[in-house]
């Protein structure tokens, strides 16, 4: 038995629809309302950095726990910000994977229980092509196909997004994220959290040509690997230190960031070779940093390819975009939504689709 009415969803037109998105993967608690598919009436997050500041990192316990308290109050601010009221609300979008098991549960839980309560569509979204979308928000003239390179946290990806709905992976990361490498050296370097937007900072006192890092499967294809480049930060930082050398955590910094970056502008442009494609869009929370961008921007600007890129806000964990990847989802033929049995999927990856 269905919990919501198709009738109803079929009897609106699409570029009417409103989706509510729900995001708590991590440590932001986020709601957002979207009319149609780039329509942002509304975007609340509630941030938790202030409170996992003092542990060096996020602890999913405390994470959880904080979702609990934030995911109504943000849903709430959201419809209000909006001008709407619960009621107009046709379908909703949440993020189901991945991310922090107990964190995602708690979105997945509220997003179930407004679903069917207000019997409209639930649609469970893949956060990472959520990060993808962003870039519509930001851009309302790109449309597909193009090239994405997906950054972040917990991932790093070259993906063909052939339509709103059909990508083909090309290839990702072997061990770790370029964000999670950013937030680790940053750690080791006694730089508090979170470490990627320290490192930018940082590195913009520094030297990127000073300490000559390892770029890792400069020639493999469209993998990546970062945990060698991590583990020779690390190398260098207590060889200096064995040898009484006063270390220049700027030049430290900036030599890390330009080995991650010239490995990502390198990967992204063959990959544009390769397709035949002439477009590429930056996702994820690295997105933010400010060097990529500039590196990016410039290469493809000198190779004759577009470029686009998510306003920083929407770089980071956010509902607007998982909003927006629902809505597309939504408007696949014969797509089916969600039952009440979504579930959290906290290992869900990228993949052809």
């Amino acid at each position: 038995m269905e919990y919501f009415d198709r009738e109803r969803l079929a009897s609106k037109p699409a570029e009417e629809l409103i989706t509510l998105g729900i995001e708590s993967s991590c440590d932001e608690t986020a709601a957002a309302v979207l009319r149609g598919g780039r329509g942002l009436l509304a975007d609340v997050i509630s941030t938790q950095v202030p409170i996992h500041r003092k542990f060096g990192g996020v602890v999913p316990e405390i994470a959880s726990r904080n979702h609990i308290l934030n995911v109504l109050p943000v849903v709430d601010e959201a419809i209000k910000q909006a001008g709407l009221k619960l009621a107009d609300i046709d379908q909703i979008a949440v993020t189901c994977g991945p991310g922090l098991v107990g964190a995602l549960l708690v979105g997945v839980a509220a997003a179930k229980s407004l679903a069917w309560s207000l019997e409209v569509p639930l649609i469970g979204v893949n956060h990472l092509e959520g990060h993808i979308f962003a870039n519509f928000l930001s851009s309302p003239d790109l449309t597909p196909p193009f090239v994405a390179l997906v950054a972040s946290g917990g991932h790093t990806a070259l993906v063909n997004v052939l339509d709103y709905d059909r990508f083909r992976l090309l290839g990702q990361t072997r061990d770790d994220a370029a964000g999670e490498a950013f937030d680790k050296v940053a750690r080791v370097m006694g730089l508090p959290y979170p470490g990627g937007p320290e490192i930018d900072r940082l590195s913009k006192e520094g030297n990127p040509q000073a300490i000559d890092f390892p770029k890792a499967l400069a020639r493999d294809g469209y993998e990546f690997s970062f945990s060698g480049l991590k583990s020779a930060v690390l190398n260098y930082l207590n060889s200096q230190k064995l040898k009484n050398i006063p270390v220049h955590k700027a030049d430290v910094a900036a030599s890390f960031q330009q080995a991650v970056i010239a490995i990502l502008v390198e990967k992204s442009l063959a990959a544009l070779r390769e397709t035949g494609l002439d477009t590429l869009a930056l996702a994820g929370g690295v997105a933010a940093n400010s060097a990529l961008e500039a590196e990016l921007r410039r290469a493809t600007g000198e190779a004759g390819y577009k470029f686009y890129f998510p306003n920083r806000r929407l770089c980071t964990d956010n509902a607007a975009m998982i909003a927006c990847r629902g809505y597309y989802q939504s408007l696949t033929d014969n797509y089916e939504h969600n039952d009440l049995t979504l579930n959290a999927v906290p290992g869900l990856s990228l993949s052809d689709r």
